[in-house]
């Protein structure tokens, strides 16, 4: 195997494509058709069948991000780098949407489109780690030396991960608590309708992340042909 590579096959990034399609397809029936209108917030709730996975997905991504880092710091192997860099591009992007998302469900139901209860604000706080992740690639030029100070970054940040999880739980919060260690607080159709959402979602990272990845080992090729030529 190609120690630079990992997850580079298209027979497998065409079955995570129609899985992924099909999973989308099946997640839309289910939350704008099967699963009912919250009682109290009507339809605007289902907006919450997007919400969820994509924190979910940013959650997934920037745990990837966490390994990749702890990798490359013990093999110095370009392919968890690429994997790091990867994730995190894909992080940041479903970070902003459940940010998005959740101010769009929270005009209706807070009245505001922003508060800056414990999930909003630590969320918003993880994103701009991720971002700043980044920017800091962006600012090193040598390759090493931005793997390593990236790794390192990647690994601190993934800190407030477990932050938000945890912060409904440990301060008080407006924000809605869904499950419990004792309950699940929704109904079982609005419960499948969410757990076929979080792995449409989930296939569907997986698909990016490989796509993202052939990209960078492509840039890498180019980059190597180029200073052959020169």
């Amino acid at each position: 195997m190609n120690r630079t590579r990992f997850l580079d096959s298209s027979r497998l990034t065409s079955a995570l494509f129609w899985l992924s399609l099909v999973g989308i397809v099946t997640g839309l029936y289910a939350a704008f058709i099967y699963a009912p209108n919250e009682k109290t917030m009507g339809v605007v709730y289902r907006i919450f069948y997007f919400h969820v996975p994509s924190a979910w997905v940013a959650f997934l991504s920037f745990l990837v991000v966490f390994v990749g880092g702890i990798m490359y710091l013990r093999t110095r192997e370009r392919r968890w780098d690429t994997l790091a860099l990867s994730s995190a591009e894909i992080g940041v992007v479903f970070c902003a949407i459940a940010l998005i998302t959740g101010s769009i469900w929270g005009k209706p139901a807070w009245g505001t489109w922003w508060t800056w209860e414990p999930r909003l604000t630590t969320t918003l706080v993880l994103w701009l780690i991720y971002a700043a992740y980044l920017m800091l690639r962006r600012m090193i030029e040598e390759e090493s030396q931005r793997a390593r100070v990236a790794a390192v970054f990647g690994i601190v940040g993934f800190v407030d991960v477990p932050i938000v999880f945890m912060s409904i739980r440990w301060w008080r919060t407006v924000h809605p608590i869904v499950f419990t260690i004792d309950e699940i607080r929704i109904a079982p159709s609005m419960l499948a309708a969410l757990l076929i959402a979080l792995v449409a979602f989930t296939l569907f990272y997986l698909y990016l992340l490989i796509q993202r990845i052939s990209l960078e080992n492509v840039g890498h090729e180019l980059e190597a042909l180029k200073q052959r030529v020169a």
